[in-house]
């Protein structure tokens, strides 16, 4: 049947099929995709998946198994929509249409073989949270899907945990239960397909059949759609498994039973060792089955004909769940939940970070508690270290934001929230965070703050994020007009001293200080034969500093922190574009 029915109101069910799907990939050295896409010489491209027809029903799981490098996880990828059809030569149709992946995406879930999880947050939490950002009709239908799957995950023992790092002393939930969280994550919005990228890599045997067999009952019960792909399953597992798409060098050499692969496998003149499955087995000796795959139409590699009672078309019923599930002020107001569950749970980062504030200022007060008697030179090197510090303290979110930006990227391509609605709740919840860390300097910060979350928006990992912060943060001050006067800046490195982000801070530190026509003349800063030689209305116009800069870098210092954000949104937004596409 193509409709099931659930809570009295039918359900679509989903049956896809691959029709001579083809896929190559350029090589990492000419992998420039948004330079040189279209210029690649197609015989420098590898080819992926060849000719590759296959079919997944309602209410059966079909596992895609083969040796390493056989194509596994691409083929699982077209299948989800992650890669699009107008990169494919051949097929790919949903209920005898072709795939529309932004509609088939949101209609069904995904499940990669990483855990992309926040580790701070609890089961429970993890769940309510996706299922907020994917149901309608408010708290209270998330929370009560989120208990219907914490019973049918088998997670109720563990609601209330954490679920870690897996490391030292956030452990967390164990590797099962983490795999569970992650199919739940995808199973909140009741998708009618479900695909996986080795569910049970990483389990041992109890975990992974209890896994397997709560699929198996989703998929019986339910009607799903369940696609996954499985390395070295053991003899329980296979039983579980309906259909079997069996790959070598991206080409389909069996689809169909077990039962049916078994024969062949006797056929070909081949005795299975009674302490070995069969389908491990025959990726052992896949190659004499790629041989005469060509022969193989009568097993299964033919081209499979809808049925007639398959609906041609994705339900239009379906289409209210094409849209986002809130509006923009909601999932703000959601993803602020988030940040702040996470936020405060980061005690070691936020008492370090108030730990250091405290004996920086301690530090600095003692050592220039008399700073007006020192030296003009040795007064300015005050401000600049005090900048120093402030700007360099914000480099500890590089690793917050790198974390988030896999779950955005994630959530974003499901169309869970928009990404401005992200932008939007970060801005909120760390710049309170970060005036209770320095009230007095919360500009600098912010700014600083801002600019690590454009960075982190577009390097690869930490270790690149934290070069490319320090290098630009060291460039900055070098052109901020401490160590070389603007005067004496090069013309073709000008513009370097107008992007620093230590120059307005700076300047409006010497403004605050000597700055006001009766304060500058009683502030000396160079003495000579008892007479004040240098004061701070004089420095000032020395610098070419005048008094209505002060409001007028204030001013720039904002259009950096709104500035760097809104170039993080067209970063991210571009990002999670690309993973759509």
């Amino acid at each position: 049947m193509a409709e099931t029915y659930e809570h009295g109101h039918p359900k679509t069910q989903y049956t896809i099929r691959t029709k001579s799907v083809s896929y190559r990939v350029s090589p990492p050295y000419f992998n420039f995709q948004f330079i040189c896409q279209n210029r690649v010489n197609p015989t420098l491209k590898k080819q992926i998946l060849k000719d590759v027809n296959c079919q997944a029903k309602p209410g059966e799981i079909t596992a895609v198994a083969g040796p390493s490098g056989s194509g596994k996880t691409t083929l699982l990828e077209i299948l989800a929509g992650v890669i699009r059809p107008h990169r494919l030569s051949g097929q790919v149709v949903v209920n005898g249409r072709p795939m529309n992946p932004n509609v088939f995406r949101r209609v069904s879930g995904y499940v990669t073989q990483d855990d992309i999880l926040f580790p701070l947050l609890t089961v429970e939490e993890t769940l309510l949270f996706s299922a907020r950002f994917r149901l309608r009709d408010g708290l209270e239908n998330a929370k009560n899907r989120v208990s219907e799957l914490l019973i049918e995950l088998g997670l109720t023992h563990v609601a209330q945990e954490r679920i870690g790092a897996g490391t030292g002393s956030h452990r967390g939930v164990s590797g099962g239960e983490k795999r569970r969280v992650s199919i739940g994550v995808e199973l909140v919005h009741d998708p009618a397909v479900l695909l996986m990228d080795e569910p049970t890599s990483g389990l041992d045997s109890a975990s992974a059949f209890h896994l397997m067999s709560m699929l198996k009952s989703m998929a019986k019960d339910h009607g799903k759609t369940i696609v996954l792909t499985i390395h070295q399953p053991g003899f329980r597992i296979l039983q579980v498994f309906d259909q079997v798409v069996l790959l070598v060098h991206g080409t389909v050499v069996h689809h169909g039973s077990l039962n049916l692969l078994d024969y062949r496998l006797k056929l070909a003149g081949h005795v299975i060792p009674s302490q070995v499955n069969v389908l491990e087995f025959s990726i052992d000796v896949v190659e004499s089955l790629f041989k005469d795959a060509e022969l193989e139409a009568g097993f299964g590699l033919g081209l499979i004909t809808c049925r007639p009672n398959e609906p041609d078309h994705i339900n239009e019923g379906d289409h209210d769940q094409l849209l986002y599930a809130n509006s923009p002020l909601n999932e703000v107001l959601i993803l602020s939940q988030r940040f702040c569950h996470n936020l405060f749970r980061s005690k070691d980062i936020f008492l370090a970070k108030m730990i250091l504030s405290m004996l920086f200022g301690i530090l600095l007060g003692t050592t220039f508690k008399n700073v007006h008697k020192f030296e003009m030179q040795t007064q300015i090197g005050f401000f600049a270290y005090n900048l120093s510090f402030l700007i360099y303290s914000s480099s500890e979110a590089l690793t917050i934001f790198l974390q988030e930006r896999r779950i955005l990227m994630k959530e974003t391509s499901i169309g869970a929230y928009r990404i401005s609605s992200y932008i939007l709740a970060n801005t909120l919840v760390f710049i309170p965070f970060l005036l209770i860390v320095a009230l007095l300097y919360s500009i600098p910060i912010l700014m600083s703050n801002s600019f690590v979350l454009f960075t982190s928006s577009f390097v690869s990992n930490f270790m690149m994020g934290i070069a490319t912060v320090d290098g630009l943060i060291g460039l900055f001050f070098l052109f901020s007009g401490y160590f070389i006067s603007k005067k004496d800046i090069p013309k073709y490195w000008i513009f370097m001293h107008y992007l620093s982000l230590v120059k307005y801070p700076f300047e409006a530190f010497l403004l605050n200080e000597y700055g006001g026509s009766e304060k500058g003349k009683l502030r000396c800063l160079e003495r000579f034969e008892g007479g004040c030689l240098v004061d701070g209305e004089d420095f000032l116009k020395r610098q070419k500093i005048k008094e209505i800069q002060k409001w007028h870098n204030l001013g720039l210092m904002i259009v950096f922190i709104f500035g760097y954000r809104f170039l993080s949104y067209l970063v991210l937004s571009y990002r999670s574009y690309k993973t759509r596409n």
